[in-house]
């Protein structure tokens, strides 16, 4: 059975595209059979994999409104398999309200498809809500990625208190897969200051593999292909390379 993992944190900007689609590439280039499933309504990750994001249909929000096949939804790319998203996907939250056991609408989904996997990431939107309660359900761990910048702590302290109320009264199981530092410059003192102090509020937790600034990261999105089909010999690729290899060593000792 697949090892589902959210990558989530409600502030934006602070890189989980960005690792959802280079961290999933990379292991799949590793050897692993991954499925990415695209939960956030801006639908980046889908046309982060080259995936049409107005066309590609049926999606996620078919999947969990309309009650297609999972199986119809999900997207071969060479990268990675996509469960692609679209702006519908805002709709849903409404929806999803009068819908019994809402909370459990993508873990029942899926459920379905989990055997055909070794990893399944879920790209969360930037927010608390519906969307990312029901990431929280499915998923047996989460990825926090954190902005090496000066305000990376505020509102983690928010997201860590509704993953206690998640597993205290939803998703007993659910556990920290690991705080990822992103846009890391260690040229600067502020990179050094903020990565010690997230090292001390998640002692044990924080990956040794960081995420370094770099353009060429920045550009791959624009060219619908992840960093290590991009440019696989930028300091993106190897980090994100480093990152896969670090997360599979972890899942395999476990």
């Amino acid at each position: 059975m697949a090892k589902t993992i959210a990558i989530v944190n409600q502030k934006g900007g602070v890189g989980k595209t960005t690792t959802c689609v280079n961290l999933s590439s990379a292991l799949k280039s590793l050897g692993a059979r991954v499925l990415v499933c695209d939960f956030d309504p801006q639908a980046n990750t889908t046309s982060g994999f080259g995936v049409d994001k107005v066309t590609s249909s049926p999606n996620i929000y078919d999947v969990l409104i309309n009650h297609a096949d999972i199986k119809k939804a999900i997207l071969s790319t060479e990268y990675a398999d996509v469960l692609p998203a679209n702006k519908s996907l805002t709709g849903a939250i409404v929806e999803m309200i009068a819908i019994d056991k809402r909370e459990y609408l993508l873990k029942q989904a899926l459920e379905q498809v989990g055997e055909q996997y070794d990893y399944i990431f879920i790209d969360c939107p930037p927010s608390l809500e519906l969307l990312t309660l029901n990431a929280l359900c499915a998923a047996d761990t989460i990825l926090v990625p954190v902005q090496c910048e000066y305000y990376a702590l505020e509102g983690l302290s928010d997201l860590i208190s509704t993953v206690r109320i998640v597993k205290r009264s939803l998703n007993p199981g659910l556990s920290m897969e690991g705080v990822l530092l992103t846009m890391y410059d260690g040229r600067t003192n502020l990179s050094l200051q903020v990565a010690e102090e997230v090292k001390r509020h998640f002692p044990g937790q924080v990956y040794a593999t960081v995420i370094p600034r770099n353009v060429r990261l920045s550009e791959a999105p624009s060219h619908g292909k992840p960093i290590c089909a991009y440019d696989s010999l930028s300091r993106g690729a190897e980090a994100y390379t480093a990152l896969a290899q670090e997360v599979m060593g972890q899942n395999q000792k476990r």
